[in-house]
């Protein structure tokens, strides 16, 4: 099993959603974060004074999917969140050894 960690802007969490489900990902958890990688942030003008904000809202949703199914999942979060530009965020993949569902005790992919 693999557990995704993906981050990215805001405004492309549906269409994560949407090709998660596309995919038969069952379970996501979704943060609100804040952060910055390349972009560094942006200088933005308020009443007359110029300030550089550095943390950038972004979202981490996290899944746990089997780990025969990891390279085609993440081809295709690729393929419909990349657009080129800095800022287009980032996956983590991590193995998990197991998982447990507490109410049934089943274990591994089976508790997925």
């Amino acid at each position: 099993m693999n557990k995704l960690e993906i981050i990215i802007k805001p405004e492309k969490l549906e269409v994560l959603k949407a090709v998660l489900d596309d995919q038969k990902v069952n379970g996501v958890m979704i943060t609100n974060i804040m952060g910055y990688g390349n972009q560094k942030g942006y200088t933005q003008m308020y009443r007359g004074s110029e300030y550089n904000v550095n943390l950038l809202p972004k979202v981490k949703v996290e899944t746990v999917i089997a780990a025969k199914d990891t390279a085609r999942i993440v081809e295709a979060i690729i393929k419909e969140i990349r657009t080129g530009e800095i800022g287009d965020g980032k996956i983590f993949v991590y193995e998990i050894e197991n998982a447990i569902r507490i109410r049934t005790g089943e274990q591994g992919e089976e508790a997925l």
